[in-house]
C-alpha cells in the first residue's frame, strides 16, 4: 500500500469522533507534505524539539503540531512558536516553565498532563496524587498562559493485551475523575490522548479521543 493509502485505511478504522494524531518523527518533510497534499490533514506530532523545528518552517503553516516527547525545560521557548498541543506535561515544574515562557510570548498554549500508567520505568508522567496536589494548589490557580485540555499515556509495551487494556482503563479513569472534580465547567477539557501503531484500536474501545499513528502509516523505521 502507498503512504496515502495507509493513513487512509487508519483514519476509515476511526470513530469519527476520534483524531489521528500523525507521528512523523524520523520521517522526512516530502512525506508530511505529501500526507498533507493529497488529504488535507492537519495534525502531526514529533517527539524531538529540534526535528520539529526543523520541519515546520518547510510545511504550510495551517499544520497543527503536537509535541509528544519528553521536553526538556531549556527547550521551551524555542518549541512554543510553533506547537498546537504539547501533549508530554509530566510535572508540575514543566507546567510552570511552559506558562512562564508562554506569558513571555503572548500566547497561551494548549497542553495534555501526561499520567504513567505503564509497568516500565522508561516511561515519564504524573500519578493521580500528584495531579490532584497541583490542581489543588494556588500555585497552579495562578496560571493564565495555560490551557489544560484533556490528559495523555503510553501503556506498557507488551503482547499482554490485558495489561495495555486496563492501563488504558486506568487512563481514562483519571480523566473522568479531573473532569468531574476539577474541569466540570470547562468545555475544552476533553481529550484522552492514548493509543499508537500496535494498541489504537485496544485504547479506542476504551474511550479515547486522539490516536498517535507513526508506523502503521509511514512503514517501520
Amino acid at each position: 500500500m502507498t503512504l496515502i493509502q495507509n493513513f487512509l485505511s487508519i483514519r476509515q478504522s476511526l470513530p469519527g469522533e476520534v483524531k489521528l494524531i500523525v507521528v512523523s518523527k524520523f520521517k522526512p518533510v516530502d512525506s508530511v507534505g505529501e500526507i498533507y497534499e493529497n488529504t488535507r490533514h492537519l495534525d502531526f506530532a514529533e517527539s524531538r524539539v529540534q526535528e520539529l523545528l526543523q520541519k515546520a518552517p518547510l510545511l504550510p503553516e495551517a499544520i497543527h503540531w503536537h509535541f509528544i516527547g519528553h521536553l526538556q525545560t531549556n527547550k521551551i521557548k524555542s518549541l512554543i512558536p510553533f506547537t498546537k498541543l504539547i501533549q508530554s506535561v509530566d510535572s508540575f515544574r514543566l507546567l510552570k516553565e511552559i506558562n512562564r515562557e508562554a506569558e513571555r510570548q503572548d500566547r497561551v498554549v494548549g497542553v495534555l498532563l501526561q499520567f504513567y500508567i505503564a509497568q516500565e520505568e522508561t516511561k515519564f508522567g504524573l500519578s493521580l496524587e500528584e495531579s490532584c496536589q497541583m490542581l489543588e494548589s494556588d500555585e497552579f490557580k495562578g496560571l493564565r498562559n495555560i490551557d489544560i485540555k484533556g490528559v495523555m499515556g503510553m501503556a506498557s509495551f507488551t503482547e499482554n493485551f490485558q495489561q495495555v487494556r486496563q492501563e488504558f482503563k486506568s487512563l481514562r479513569s483519571h480523566y473522568e475523575y479531573l473532569k468531574s472534580n476539577y474541569f466540570k465547567e470547562r468545555e475544552t477539557f476533553s481529550e484522552v490522548s492514548m493509543g499508537m501503531s500496535g494498541d489504537y484500536k485496544i485504547a479506542v474501545e476504551e474511550g479515547s479521543t486522539m490516536v498517535r499513528v507513526g508506523s502503521l502509516i509511514f512503514g517501520e523505521r
